[in-house]
C-alpha cells in the first residue's frame, strides 16, 4: 500500500445495479464502452414535464430467495442485489449475524416511487382498497434497513440523507467505526430508483437536461437522473487477514465539508469542495500528487461543473491539465442520495483495471474548465495506485473519498 495505509480500511467484495444491467461486469462492459444509458424511460410517464431522459434499470432481479423481503420496493430491491453480489463476491455468508457487522447507506427518496403510486390511489379512488404495504419502505432509510434485515446486520445501522453527498459520507462514517474497532464488518452503499418527485423537482429548477448530460462540455444545460444501487464491502485489515480475503482495494481516508453559501448552488469558487478533498488527503496522509486519476462529481450542471474545474486547479495546480478525470453520471445518469456508492465502485474498478473510463457526452469541451476529461474510449493509466472521488450537494455539503488499489491478492 501507499502512503498513510496503515490508516486504510480493505475493500473485499462489490455490488452494483445500473442503466447497464444488474452486477458489476455488466456495469463496467457499459462504462468502458463509451455509451451512456440515458435515454428514453418507462418508469412513470413524464409526458407533462419538460425533459424526457433519465438512466433506467431494466426488470431482472425476483426476491423469491430473499425471506422478509416480500414487502420491498424497487430501490429496496436495488440494494438487495447489489448487496448479495457483493457479499458473494466478498466471500462471505448470506447471513451476517455472527459476524461484527454494521450498515452504513446513503439515499434521498426511499421509498418515493411506491408512496407516489399509493397517493395516486388515494386520490383517484381507482382501487376500493388502498395498498397500505406501499408506504412500508417510503422512508430514505428503507433500503438501507431492508439489507439489514435481510442480511442479519446487528451491529449499527446508519443512513445518511444529505442529499448528493449521502453516500460518500456513509463512506466516511463506515472508515471511522472500523478504525475506532466499533465493527470488523461493514456494508457501504446507497440505493434511489426513478420518482416523479425528484423529476419534477429538478425539472422545476431547470437543472436537467433535455439531452443526456454533458459534463464539462460547452453548452451543458444540466443533469440526467438515474436509479440503481451499489454496496461495497469494507473490513479491517485484521479481519480481512483472518479470513483470507481478496484485496479489491482500500478505502484510505473521507473528508467533509459545508459551503454555507446557497440552497441549492455551489460555492462557485469552489472552495468548500477543496476543503473536502483537502480533508481527505490530510485523513489519507496523502500528497495531492500522489493522485493518479479523480472520478468527479460531474452533473453536467454549468455551475457545478465550473466549481469543480475551480476546486482541481487548487489543489492541484500545473498537474490540473494531465491528471486524467471522469464522471460516471455521464454514463448512468445521477443516483441522488447513492451518487457516491456507485461512483466508488467505478473509481475501485478504474483503479483495478488500470484504465480511466470515458465520460460520454456530445459537444465539444468547455475551454473555460480547465479539466483533462477522458472522453471516446477509456485510458490506460500510466501510474494505478491512488484515486480521488468527488460529490457535491444541495445545501452546501461535500464529500470526498481516497481509493488506493489492491493487490488482488488474499489479505
Amino acid at each position: 500500500m501507499t502512503g498513510g495505509s496503515d490508516r486504510a480500511v480493505a475493500i473485499t467484495g462489490l455490488g452494483a445495479v445500473s442503466g447497464f444491467g444488474w452486477g458489476v461486469e455488466t456495469f463496467w462492459t457499459g462504462l468502458r464502452s463509451g455509451a451512456t444509458a440515458i435515454g428514453g424511460f418507462r418508469r412513470f410517464d413524464h409526458a407533462a414535464y419538460r425533459t424526457h431522459v433519465a438512466a433506467e434499470v431494466e426488470a431482472g432481479f425476483a426476491l423469491d430467495a430473499l425471506a422478509g423481503a416480500e414487502r420491498a420496493s424497487l430501490a429496496d430491491r436495488f440494494a438487495l442485489f447489489a448487496a448479495s453480489e457483493a457479499l458473494a463476491a466478498a466471500g462471505l455468508p448470506e447471513r451476517l449475524d455472527a459476524l461484527d457487522a454494521g450498515l452504513f447507506f446513503g439515499s434521498s427518496t426511499g421509498g418515493m416511487l411506491e408512496a407516489e403510486e399509493f397517493f395516486h390511489e388515494l386520490t383517484t379512488g381507482r382501487r376500493r382498497h388502498v395498498r397500505l404495504g406501499l408506504l412500508s419502505a417510503q422512508q430514505p432509510n428503507g433500503p438501507g434497513d431492508a439489507v439489514a434485515r435481510v442480511h442479519g446486520v446487528g451491529g449499527p445501522v446508519e443512513t445518511v440523507a444529505s442529499a448528493c453527498a449521502s453516500a460518500t459520507l456513509a463512506l466516511g462514517a463506515a472508515l471511522d467505526a472500523l478504525r475506532a474497532g466499533e465493527i470488523e464488518v461493514a456494508l457501504v452503499g446507497g440505493a434511489d430508483s426513478l420518482c416523479r418527485l425528484t423529476f419534477a423537482g429538478f425539472n422545476s429548477l431547470r437543472a436537467v437536461d433535455p439531452r443526456p448530460c454533458r459534463p464539462f462540455r460547452a453548452g451543458r444545460e444540466g443533469m440526467s437522473i438515474g436509479e440503481g444501487a451499489a454496496v461495497l464491502i469494507l473490513e479491517s485489515p485484521a479481519h480481512a487477514a483472518r479470513r483470507g480475503a481478496t484485496i479489491l482495494g482500500w478505502l484510505a481516508g473521507a473528508g467533509a465539508s459545508c459551503d454555507a453559501h446557497h440552497m441549492t448552488a455551489p460555492d462557485p469558487a469552489g472552495d468548500g469542495i477543496a476543503r473536502a478533498v483537502e480533508g481527505a488527503l490530510t485523513d489519507a496522509r496523502l500528497a495531492a500528487d500522489e493522485i493518479d486519476f479523480v472520478n468527479l462529481h460531474g452533473t453536467g450542471t454549468p455551475a457545478n461543473d465550473a466549481a469543480e474545474a475551480r476546486m482541481l486547479a487548487r489543489i492541484f495546480g500545473d498537474r490540473v491539465d494531465r491528471l486524467p478525470a471522469t464522471s460516471t453520471k455521464a454514463a448512468v445518469g445521477h443516483y441522488l442520495g447513492a451518487a457516491g456508492a456507485i461512483e466508488a465502485v467505478a473509481t475501485l474498478l478504474c483503479l483495478a483495471r488500470g484504465e480511466v473510463h470515458p465520460t460520454p457526452g456530445e459537444g465539444a469541451l468547455d475551454p473555460a474548465a480547465k479539466v483533462d476529461l477522458v472522453v471516446g474510449v477509456p485510458r490506460p493509466l500510466a501510474r494505478s495506485r491512488v484515486a480521488l472521488s468527488t460529490n457535491l450537494a444541495f445545501g452546501g455539503a461535500n464529500a470526498a473519498a481516497i481509493f488506493l488499489r489492491g493487490d488482488g491478492e488474499p489479505a
